[in-house]
C-alpha cells in the first residue's frame, strides 16, 4: 500500500451532535479514526435533558493512515474501495462512516440508512483521486481479479455485492443479478 505519495490531500470530517448525545464520546470517536482531527467548534458539556440544538461540527485532518490501517486490518479493503469511489467526482469525494463502530477502532461504511451512534462525513479531496484511491485499497488479491472506479465489480448504490468469486476467481453470481 503506497501510503504516502509526496502529493498533498485534504481530508475534511464533519458530524452532527444530537441533544442526548455526550459531546466527549463523539469526538472520542472521531478522534479514534482520525487522531489530528479537532473540530472547528466544540458545544459545552451539558447534563442531560439538554437545551441545545441539533450542531453540526467538522474539521480537518492531516493523515488517513489510521483510516487505512482499520481497513486494511478489517480485511475491507474492496468495500472501502466502491464505498469511497460512489461519490467520486474528478478529483474529491465524500463518504459516511459509522461513529458507533470508530469508537472501538473499526471503520463501517454507511451507505442508504443512518444508524444508531450517528455518522461521520468525510470529504477527499486530491490531485489523481481515484488512482490515489487504487493505491491506497490494493491488496494481493488485485493481481488475480484487478479493480477500477466505477468498474463492474463494484457494489451496487445499496451496498451489495455485484459479484462474487470462488477460491478459483470464477464468479458465482450470474451477470442478470445486475443493480437494478
Amino acid at each position: 500500500m503506497p501510503s504516502g505519495i509526496n502529493m498533498t490531500y485534504t481530508i475534511k470530517v464533519s458530524t452532527k451532535i444530537q441533544p442526548h448525545e455526550d459531546v466527549e464520546k463523539v469526538i472520542y470517536s472521531v478522534n479514534n479514526i482520525f487522531p489530528d482531527w479537532k473540530p472547528d467548534k466544540i458545544p459545552k458539556k451539558e447534563i442531560f435533558p439538554t437545551e441545545r440544538e441539533t450542531i453540526e461540527i467538522s474539521g480537518n485532518s492531516e493523515s488517513i493512515d489510521i483510516f487505512m490501517q482499520s481497513v486494511a486490518s478489517q480485511r475491507i479493503l474492496d468495500t472501502a474501495f466502491d464505498a469511497m469511489t460512489m461519490n467520486i467526482n474528478v478529483n474529491n469525494t465524500s463518504f459516511s462512516i459509522s461513529r458507533q463502530a470508530a469508537i472501538k477502532g473499526k471503520v463501517s461504511f454507511v451507505i442508504d440508512e443512518k444508524p444508531l451512534g450517528g455518522v461521520m462525513n468525510i470529504e477527499i479531496e486530491r490531485e489523481n483521486l481515484e488512482i490515489w484511491l487504487e493505491d491506497e485499497t490494493w491488496h494481493p488479491g488485485r493481481d488475480e481479479i484487478p479493480r477500477q472506479v466505477k468498474d463492474d465489480l463494484a457494489m451496487n448504490r445499496r451496498g451489495e455485492p455485484v459479484e462474487w468469486f470462488d477460491k478459483f476467481g470464477n464468479p458465482t453470481i450470474s451477470k442478470s443479478w445486475e443493480e437494478e
